[in-house]
């Protein structure tokens, strides 16, 4: 028994969206995919790295692997983001994720600018 976390739902909220993940379940054997998802609810919650996973949770291998399937594009949306909706989970302002992106697409900027801001003065 793992201790709970905020960015936990309760498993009748889960009964809802199981049928959904378990389509795109992996064919190996049996997981508690609730466990899986609520990691990624964390993940999401904190934006923490894969590998910062609290131990409480399933190993952060097996939940990346979860992640990457769920997160496939489908028609009418991925299968996480039909899940999350469904559960009524609402997210933090801005991911782990997004704010990775908005750093990463911030440097690519500036070293653009500094690459091409020197060629100007000459």
């Amino acid at each position: 028994m793992r201790k709970g976390y905020p960015s936990d739902i309760r498993r009748e909220q889960f009964e809802v969206i199981q049928p959904l993940q378990e389509s795109a379940r992996r064919k190996t054997a049996p997981r508690d995919l609730y466990e899986v998802f609520c990691a990624v609810q964390y993940l999401l919650r904190t934006g923490c790295q894969w590998r910062a996973l609290p131990i409480d949770f399933p190993k952060w291998r097996t939940v990346h692997s979860y992640f990457a399937i769920w997160s496939e594009p489908r028609e009418g949306g991925c299968l996480l983001e039909l899940a999350l909706k469904k559960s009524g989970w609402r997210s933090p302002r801005e991911t782990g994720a997004q704010r990775m992106q908005r750093v990463l697409d911030r440097r690519c900027a500036k070293r653009e600018e500094h690459r091409y801001g020197s060629a100007e003065g000459l």
